[in-house]
């Protein structure tokens, strides 16, 4: 009972982390890398819980997502693409790759949750260059950032939020919107990835549990996470996905 109460605050906390920053996966995985779940079956137990948590992130920034109908549209199809793609490499490649890759890849990710104060400092001083229309760079690095999200997902959004503020010049609070949107959907369709063709593979309690969390706290972050210390965050995630390299790095 007490790792089911885990993994549901683990959950909880993605979930709202996710709707304000974009990291919560870097929560979730560790608490599932720390109680002995492999990477694969982590990842792929993690994604299909957080879709929970996106779909209540999303509606949480219904207005900011409805006032860029058009912009959502042409981003979307990207997105879909990329998840699918990222789900099919992760199913793909064998299992030691994984193993191999996500060690850097949690470094990545930690890396820019650390830098993420000087990245959105760096988005702001270029907004003045972003365009006003969908590039096709922009669908390109949208579709790249949803490879990745498919595959691992760890920082995601922060990725996301880095792409759209330098390449798209809008409210950064609509960016947010938009963001929880695709993200949600990366996560929606390597979740339906992961059950079709690896259904025996998943946590399903696991899954159940995370879902659980994640869709309350995906309310709470888009209703009330903006009154949270970035700070206080960003030491959480650092300290749990060092915890989950560490006790990955020991056990290879």
């Amino acid at each position: 009972m007490w790792e089911i109460a885990i993994v549901i605050l683990a959950g909880l906390a993605a979930g709202g982390i996710n709707a304000v920053v974009g990291s919560g996966t870097l929560v979730t995985f560790p608490v599932l890398i720390a109680l002995g779940y492999p990477p694969v079956v982590a990842t792929m137990s993690n994604a299909i819980g957080l879709v929970a948590g996106g779909v209540s992130g999303a509606w949480g920034y219904r207005k900011e997502i409805a006032a860029q109908k058009h912009t959502v549209m042409a981003l979307l199809p990207a997105s879909a693409l990329g998840a699918l793609t990222g789900s099919f490499l992760l199913l793909a490649l064998p299992d030691d790759t994984f193993e191999i890759v996500v060690p850097v890849l949690l470094v990545a990710a930690l890396g820019l949750v650390i830098a993420q104060p000087r990245l959105q400092a760096w988005v702001a001083a270029r907004r003045a260059d972003a365009a006003t229309t969908i590039s096709p760079g922009l669908v390109v690095a949208v579709y790249l950032v949803g490879v990745y999200g498919g595959y691992f997902a760890a920082a995601q959004g922060v990725l996301l939020m880095g792409v759209l503020g330098v390449l798209l010049a809008q409210d950064l609070q609509m960016s947010n919107g938009l963001k929880n949107l695709l993200v949600g959907v990366v996560n929606l369709l390597a979740a339906a990835a992961y059950t079709v063709m690896a259904f025996d593979r998943i946590a399903w309690t696991v899954a159940a549990c995370i879902a659980l969390g994640a869709l309350a706290g995906g309310w709470l972050g888009a209703k009330y996470g903006r009154l949270l210390s970035p700070v206080w965050l960003r030491v959480l995630i650092v300290v749990l996905g060092v915890t989950a390299l560490v006790r990955i790095l020991v056990s290879t």
